[in-house]
């Protein structure tokens, strides 16, 4: 059963780069709604812990060191078939393969500075929300 909740965060990039604005108004048009949204520093050892499935994986270290080299916006999504449809708007991790119109295709640098994370499953999309907005928090 698809959720209707998703996880997005964007990237110290796209912050630097000034394009929280044009990202967030894609994402609006996409028909999603923005339900927590915050901006945010996190630690090396807090993006350690986020990443912490690829902590094995040769490019972990590079992964935390450049999600800590910034702030990023993280957000929680809300609209039917929330994961899959976000998938499709971002667009493929390597922005070269992106489609037009996608997020990655108009923001991203490079296949690591590719301006956004998206949730790959419903189970991650609250995993990954529940990290930034713990259940204390309300929205």
């Amino acid at each position: 059963m698809a959720t209707n909740r998703t996880f997005t965060m964007i990237k110290p990039d796209a912050v630097q780069d000034n394009h929280i604005g044009g990202i967030l108004s894609m994402i609006e048009a996409g028909g999603f709604r923005i339900v927590a949204l915050k901006k945010v520093q996190l630690t090396p050892e807090r993006a350690g812990q986020f990443y912490e499935v690829h902590k094995e994986r040769p490019f972990y270290q590079d992964l935390v060191k450049y999600m800590s080299s910034g702030p990023i916006v993280a957000a929680i999504l809300e609209k039917d078939n929330a994961v899959a449809d976000f998938r499709t708007l971002i667009g493929a991790t390597n922005p070269a393969n992106a489609e037009e119109g996608t997020i990655r295709k108009k923001y991203a640098k490079s296949i690591e500075a590719n301006a956004v994370h998206g949730s790959d499953s419903d189970e991650n999309a609250q995993i990954e929300g529940d990290f930034y907005f713990p259940a204390n928090e309300q929205f």
